[in-house]
């Protein structure tokens, strides 16, 4: 997932709700939708900050011997100012950029 590199503002923006109906004629599968995308944006990104900031981990814990780490502080800051995994969600369900089906609509074409 290439979250760095998407146009989803960092502040709230207000959205018209006929956008996100458009699609699935429900407001709430709509929500539905972007709130699990919004949990697979969330995961991906904490497991990334999670393995960057793994590479400081020292073996040892002893609290005498805790720095501050020029580095560690800048990932963390500029994972702090990318877009929240909401708006990235909501931004992507906009551009018709996430796949999704629904099983029981699927059943009941069958």
């Amino acid at each position: 997932m290439d979250f760095k590199k998407t146009n989803a503002s960092t502040n709230t923006v207000t959205r018209d709700l006929v956008d996100f109906v458009k699609d699935t004629g429900n407001i709430y599968e709509s929500v539905a939708i972007m709130g699990k995308r919004a949990n697979q944006i969330s995961a991906e990104m904490k497991e990334e900050l999670k393995q960057k900031l793994d590479e400081f981990s020292s073996t040892t814990d002893n609290l005498e011997e805790m720095f501050e780490n020029r580095e560690q502080i800048e990932i963390s800051r500029y994972y702090e100012r990318l877009p929240k995994p909401t708006l990235i969600a909501a931004q992507e369900f906009e551009d018709g950029k996430i796949y999704w089906r629904n099983p029981a609509k699927d059943k009941e074409n069958i």
